[in-house]
């Protein structure tokens, strides 16, 4: 079920990565990258959540707006937000206006910032299959859900984060590099 395909430019690339220009720079120079950092990775996290039941493209094509409204992710600015801040995310067209992902994005950023630096870091990528299985060849291949995204949501609810279910966990980890599920024969496979 779906290989990588050849994209106009000759490259065989992960099917979902050739629909749009976006996707193409996304999958080729972010998707499967390692992302480390606090901040980056509550980013990562905070996207993961609101793409929940969107496509990926619209969550991307608004991250400006969301790096904008939500402080560009600073963990201690987020978490310093108001009430009034809240009713100004709700309100801004911009971003996914929906009240249970911007409150859990607030109340996520209340927890991280009692945390040391470098433990959501340390928590995430402590998760990291080890080691890597075997690439995947089609689509069919790639799950939506693993034992470790399934340990790692528990960890993170466990310790009081929000919108962290086992798929969005396994999204995150696709994402900031913890698995790598480019396809096979996809020319990022073994890029970057």
């Amino acid at each position: 079920m779906t290989a990588a395909i050849v994209g106009p430019d000759g490259a065989p690339r992960c099917p979902w990565a050739l629909s749009t220009d976006d996707y193409v720079a996304y999958h080729d120079e972010e998707w499967g990258r390692p992302v480390h950092g606090d901040d980056a990775l509550f980013e990562r996290l905070c996207l993961e959540a609101f793409q929940s039941g969107l496509s990926w493209i619209t969550i991307l094509r608004r991250r400006p707006g969301f790096r904008t409204a939500f402080a560009g992710f600073r963990i201690e600015k987020v978490a310093a937000f108001t009430d009034e801040d809240r009713e100004r995310l709700l309100a801004d067209p911009g971003i996914i206006r929906n009240r249970a992902k911007i409150d859990a994005t607030l109340a996520n950023a209340r927890v991280l910032a009692d945390w040391a630096a470098g433990d959501l870091d340390e928590l995430i990528w402590s998760h990291a299959p080890d080691p890597a299985g075997p690439a995947p060849k089609t689509l069919a291949d790639v799950p939506a859900v693993t034992p470790q995204s399934t340990a790692l949501s528990k960890e993170l609810k466990k310790r009081g984060l929000k919108f962290v279910g086992p798929t969005t966990a396994y999204a995150l980890m696709q994402a900031c590099g913890l698995v790598n599920d480019h396809l096979e024969t996809c020319v990022a496979r073994n890029s970057g």
